[in-house]
């Protein structure tokens, strides 16, 4: 499972903190990535961060309102229920032909945020790797659902593995 946090201060060589004051988040990502962006209607937007050349890993975050009942977390049910019902969700490996396998590793909870890791991968084609962490906070008008997710392939491992954790430990809502 992904570390939880970096301290404050420190800042790991070769990395930058990128801050979102609209969206209030920020998160700590390899110095050399790129950040693209784009804006829905104000009630969602997506941000992503990913190397300069070309590579199957990359971390993104999606905001999305939510309804005046999802107040926290628990609101989609307790983190294990919530990781089992989303990978479980993810799986087509019954089919036949068998489609993507889904396979959950780990879930926990901890500081108001769920953080899940799990594996998809496509008949055929390399493990793909996940690092996911969800938080909820209000933007002053409504709640929002902050779903980050990291993601590398298992050929390119040894290359970003570190960096995707990294950056999914070190996010935070401010």
């Amino acid at each position: 499972m992904v570390p939880l946090a970096f301290a404050e201060e420190a800042i790991p060589e070769g990395y930058r903190i990128y801050t979102d004051d609209v969206n209030k988040f920020k998160i700590t990502i390899p110095q050399d990535w790129l950040i693209g962006g784009g804006e829905g209607n104000g009630f969602k937007s997506v941000t992503a961060f990913y190397p300069s050349e070309a590579a199957n890993s990359n971390v993104s975050l999606v905001i999305t309102g939510l309804g005046a009942d999802f107040t926290k977390l628990e609101s989609f049910g307790k983190v294990d229920a919530f990781a089992e019902n989303l990978v479980s969700g993810l799986d087509r490996s019954w089919q036949r032909p068998p489609g993507v396998s889904a396979k959950l590793i780990d879930s926990k909870s901890t500081k108001g945020m769920y953080y899940l890791e799990y594996t998809l991968t496509n008949p055929g084609e390399s493990e793909r790797h996940l690092y996911s962490v969800l938080g909820i906070a209000n933007n002053g008008w409504y709640n929002r659902l902050y779903t980050l997710t990291g993601q590398y392939m298992d050929n390119e491992s040894e290359k970003y593995r570190a960096q995707i954790e990294k950056a999914v430990a070190s996010f935070k809502l401010v």
